[in-house]
């Protein structure tokens, strides 16, 4: 279709959903991903076993969908929640509505300024995030294209994954280049937690073998002594990565960090992080190797080209933390973006299930911990909204 008839802007509407999805932690009892894992949390014993049990998933999930005005629905899904569906209904909808799909970079630039004075990170740029997210959606299936062709296309014929998981042997098996372990014992836990987590790597070393990477995520939960001691004690079973160790405020402490880490080893964050400003913080501080925003969190592709530009210019690489379909059709267009992370949701985890399920219909899972290029051919993300889960729409405009 001629971009001078595209239909514009006609409805945004914002939904809440429970259980599983884009908001992962919102998992049934015996979900590994909830299972005595390092938080910032875990200095408080009652709120140690369980992430759920201090509100990780009081959220759920936020759908945005953008109509046009044929009728053709662009959408997408992200953490957010009820209060990510009032911004999105009672404030971003108004820079929408009316407006051309293919203005996004004024209307990513209108969100994101006019929330200002109380966003900048977190909720308000989940839902910033949503919405672009939703609005590339609604452009690549008026065009009858795919996101990543409308990214540049693609410079690989594949993507390979790494999985995130408890159980990295099970993902060497299933053909993953890599398996990221959740830290289990934080710095409330002593030196007994900080043997039992390198006793549970060294275990692991022996079940995968010598060339398997191995990561740690930490989750914001260490402080830059504990990361430190941790990382040398760790160096000698091979870890890759030690990831988002400490608080993504802390700068001045990951900088401390990468410097004190065994030559070899990488410092990796920036799931937490947000926007073009916060990434050049990390950058400019030289505060990490790898940047890793979530599209869903970040500000949206829109926001990630820049963001990625930025890692290009620095030597950065840019491996976006697991966000399904929304992460692979950017990784597969961009060189600094070599491999991809895939969210291990099998309670187990002991096999490849969709990493949104039951939200996205079509979604894509690698197979041999790879993925054609050509699996991700349909317009838009090329996923569906599964209709037949419970939809809720708390406010409207």
């Amino acid at each position: 279709m001629p971009i001078a008839q595209l239909p514009k802007i006609k409805h945004v509407r914002a939904f809440t959903v429970r259980g599983g999805g884009a908001d992962y932690h919102d998992q049934g009892e015996g979900h590994w991903i909830d299972n005595h894992i390092a938080t910032p949390m875990s200095r408080y014993p009652e709120y140690r076993q369980s992430r759920q049990s201090f509100g990780i998933n009081v959220l759920g999930t936020l759908v945005v969908e953008i109509e046009a005005e044929d009728g053709t629905i662009g959408f997408a899904v992200t953490t957010g929640g009820e209060p990510g569906c009032y911004i999105v209904e009672k404030h971003l909808a108004r820079f929408l509505e009316g407006r051309a799909p293919t203005d996004y970079e004024k209307i990513w630039d209108q969100m994101y300024f006019s929330t200002q004075y109380y966003g900048r990170k977190g909720l308000v740029i989940n839902a910033i995030s949503g919405v672009d997210l939703a609005l590339w959606d609604l452009l690549g299936k008026l065009r009858g294209e795919p996101v990543y062709h409308m990214l540049g296309g693609a410079v690989r014929d594949e993507l390979q994954f790494y999985a995130t998981g408890a159980r990295p042997d099970v993902a060497r098996e299933l053909g993953f280049i890599g398996g990221k372990m959740p830290l289990h014992h934080g710095p409330a836990e002593g030196l007994e937690g900080l043997h039992k987590n390198i006793a549970e790597l060294a275990d692991m070393r022996a079940k995968v073998g010598d060339d398997f990477w191995l990561m740690w995520d930490c989750w914001m939960a260490l402080d830059v002594d504990y990361a430190t001691r941790l990382a040398i004690a760790a160096h000698e079973h091979g870890l890759k990565w030690i990831e988002e160790a400490i608080s993504p405020d802390d700068y001045w402490g990951y900088a401390q960090l990468k410097k004190n880490v065994p030559t070899g080893m990488l410092v990796t964050t920036g799931e937490h992080e947000a926007t073009r400003w916060g990434f050049r913080m990390l950058m400019e501080m030289d505060c990490c190797d790898i940047i890793q925003p979530d599209v869903g969190w970040c500000g949206g592709v829109t926001e990630l080209l820049k963001i990625s530009a930025l890692a290009d210019a620095n030597g950065k690489l840019v491996v976006p933390h697991g966000s399904s379909v929304y992460s692979y059709h950017f990784v597969i267009t961009r060189h600094n973006s070599p491999f991809a992370e895939f969210l291990m949701m099998h309670p187990g985890p002991t096999e490849v299930v969709p990493m949104f399920s039951p939200q996205l219909l079509g979604e894509p899972v690698p197979e041999n911990g790879r993925l054609r290029a050509s699996a991700l051919d349909q317009p838009g993300f090329g996923v569906e909204l599964n209709r037949e889960i419970a939809m809720h729409r708390p406010y409207t405009h």
